[in-house]
């Protein structure tokens, strides 16, 4: 199959060493690999063959549903009559019955149901005793019969058995030939017979996996973008089968796998609805799923640490995230803790870790840009966003610095060039200006000359911004944030490629430059993602802890993702770790809102003005015994406690509407049990799903 040109970790064309692992473009069938990859060693996250799980029914649901074998339930909870009163009804309903039979039997009630066989039947047949015998039993059966179905309809019989008998689930029966998806039904439309057999025949004999299924699934959308990439596929997929059009890295499948997963349906399995009364009854004991489609709104989980933020949400979204990226529909940017066990580095096509020698690569300070005000805009987000209320005047701070320099050195100034030209440092401005006046570069010496009146006044910009850089010159980052280096260099650029990235922050001992690199990757993943021309594959970005991340940059940024495929995942420990001006904005930007147990009322009673209110019908029962006097009264009071259990009383019903909240910030930190969590989802699309109680250990 034909290769269309490898790319670095910056996002460009490269071809020497030191570079990412080539990555293709997204649309259309990926180059082969050097070899066939190894086949997966374990099968799809359904635990069956892959042409059952293919087989497997995923109807159409809300957002949020897990859909792979799925069954809608009732809309409404039914009343059910309890168990006591069931088997009492039935019990007198037949011995009812049975005397009825005995009545007429003994011929106490009259011969008159005996007419219908005395008419239907004729003279001859009274002639022929054995026929006449066999005659009137079959009408005794009929009548008896009929005697009994009716009784026990009377008793609830059938109720009984529905509720209380173990039927056993009926398997499917398999689908015809011609819409079989194990059968590769859309190839053999298009005329494909030949590429179709291969890949049915791979299914069947198990060395076609779910990311081979789903990753071949996306090669082909992208022939049908693009017919003119018909025979590279067939070609590739004659030669290599299931391992055709594979992910650059030769990966068909993740090391390890911890959660659910469903690449038929692109969703990831994070827990089960609760059966309480607070959730709708038709989503009770339902699978609640994640998906691009659902992610693509972004998502913010709060709760304290050890509720299971990392271990039941960020680690099947990122695994998620990294099967989508084999299958060459997603990119994926996972920033966390550095010893966080998110997932192995050998999921991953690139393992970031500034300040630490053991990292392959660096991650560019400038976001891959050309641009001065651009890599400005997004360098001041990352040092002063968090502090500073102008950040306009922090990022012309900045271009007026790196854009001069840029003019004179062809680069942009790493960490203690820029250090040094924020602070003054002796010779930094001379000598920069003396470069310009020799290049003749008379726009940016203006712009340097702008620079220096302004690092005159009292209020200058510089004077923090020389602060927050400093927190990234220190000797453990001494090897990092280079710009003169080729082929080092990670830019979040790369996300318009299938590229699955970790990032680990030194949190322990550098906490301040720790939030410095997290905000910058936020700010330079919005604006990579919302840049990008080819928004086929969907982008994503997870950060395990968001703490001092969130600025209004960034809150806006994240509205407009949803419009460009892509979307981040959040999670903070308490919503005290954002500033108050931002709590409400961040609840409205995101589309899926997550409350872990254990949360604060002070979060909770955010989460509950966010989710809103509702109206909900309430019944106020008053119930008043009946004492009788009369002997007949009392004993057909008597045989009513005896069936039913309960006293005789007269009921008084009072019906109203309330509005009530759907989940109150006391609830949200007192009722939410161990191992839960309230989410409510948003799809792209607009459809929405009202806050769920999830039991995240199932």
């Amino acid at each position: 199959m034909e290769t269309e040109g490898t790319y670095d970790a910056r996002g460009a064309r490269s071809g020497g060493t030191g570079s990412a692992r080539p990555v293709p473009r997204p649309a259309g069938p990926p180059p082969m690999p050097h070899g066939a990859p190894p086949v997966p060693s374990r099968p799809p996250a359904a635990r069956a063959s892959v042409a059952d799980w293919l087989r497997t029914p995923r109807p159409d649901a809300e957002p949020g549903v897990w859909r792979l074998g799925h069954r809608p339930r009732p809309a409404e909870e039914p009343d059910p009559v309890p168990a006591r009163r069931l088997f009492t009804g039935a019990l007198i309903a037949l011995l009812a019955g049975w005397l009825l039979w005995s009545l007429l039997w003994n011929g106490y009630l009259g011969r008159y149901w005996l007419w219908p066989l005395l008419v239907l039947t004729p003279d001859s047949w009274r002639a022929d005793p054995s026929l006449w015998a066999t005659a009137s039993y079959v009408y005794y059966a009929l009548v008896g019969g009929g005697l009994l179905v009716l009784f026990a309809r009377i008793g609830h019989v059938p109720e009984i058995w529905r509720r209380y008998s173990r039927r056993r689930d009926v398997p499917a029966p398999p689908p015809p030939p011609r819409e079989d998806p194990a059968d590769w039904p859309d190839l053999r439309t298009a005329g494909l017979d030949d590429t179709a057999r291969t890949l049915a025949e791979a299914t069947r004999n198990g060395s076609l996996g779910d990311v081979d299924y789903a990753r071949i699934r996306r090669a082909w959308q992208g022939v049908r973008a693009r017919p003119e990439r018909l025979a590279a596929f067939t070609d590739v997929v004659r030669a290599e089968g299931a391992a055709a059009c594979a992910h650059p890295s030769g990966a068909r499948d993740l090391p390890v796998r911890t959660a659910v997963h469903d690449l038929a349906a692109n969703q990831v399995r994070i827990g089960t609805a609760a059966d309480h009364p607070r959730n709708p009854y038709a989503r009770r004991t339902t699978g609640v799923a994640l998906e691009p489609a659902l992610l693509g709104t972004s998502l913010l989980a709060v709760g304290p640490s050890g509720s299971g933020k990392t271990v039941r949400l960020v680690r099947p979204v990122v695994e998620a995230m990294c099967l989508q990226a084999l299958a060459n529909r997603a990119a994926v940017v996972a920033v966390t803790a550095h010893g966080t066990a998110l997932a192995p580095d050998e999921a991953f096509d690139l393992v970031i870790a500034p300040g630490r020698a053991e990292s392959t690569h660096d991650l560019d300070l400038y976001g891959g840009s050309d641009d001065p005000d651009e890599a400005a805009r997004t360098l001041a987000e990352a040092l002063v966003g968090d502090l500073s209320a102008d950040g306009r005047r922090a990022a012309t701070a900045l271009a007026q610095l790196i854009g001069p320099y840029r003019g004179v050195h062809g680069r942009f100034p790493a960490v203690p060039e820029l250090r040094d030209l924020l602070g003054g440092a002796p010779g930094a401005l001379d000598g920069l200006r003396a470069a310009l006046q020799a290049a003749g570069e008379v726009s940016q010496l203006r712009e340097l000359e702008a620079r220096a009146r302004q690092s005159e006044r009292a209020d200058d910009i510089g004077v923090l911004l020389a602060e927050r850089i400093a927190y990234l010159d220190r000797p453990a980052f001494a090897g990092f944030f280079r710009t003169g280096a080729s082929g080092r260099q990670f830019s979040l650029r790369a996300v318009e490629h299938p590229l699955r990235v970790r990032i680990d922050l030194p949190e322990r001992g550098h906490a301040e430059a720790s939030r410095i690199i997290a905000r910058l990757v936020l700010a330079q993943f919005t604006e990579a993602a919302l840049s990008r021309s080819d928004r086929s594959l969907f982008a994503c970005l997870v950060l395990d802890d968001a703490t001092h991340t969130v600025t209004p940059d960034s809150i806006r940024a994240v509205q407009r993702l949803r419009s460009a495929h892509a979307g981040v995942v959040l999670t903070l420990r308490t919503l005290e770790d954002v500033p108050e001006a931002l709590r409400g904005p961040l609840l409205g930007a995101v589309g899926c809102r997550m409350a872990f147990a254990g949360l604060g009322p002070w979060d909770g009673g955010r989460f509950a003005e966010s989710w809103g209110k509702e109206w909900v019908q309430t019944k106020d029962v008053t119930n008043r015994q009946i004492i009788s006097d009369e002997p007949l009264t009392k004993a057909l009071h008597f045989m009513r406690r005896v069936v039913t259990g309960k006293a005789a009383t007269a009921e008084a019903v009072t019906v109203r509407e309330v509005e009530r909240e759907r989940w109150s910030a006391s609830e949200l930190a007192h009722s939410v049990p161990a191992g839960h969590a309230v989410l409510s989802l948003t799809s792209v699309r607009g459809e929405y799903t009202p806050p769920l109680l999830v039991d995240m250990r199932n």
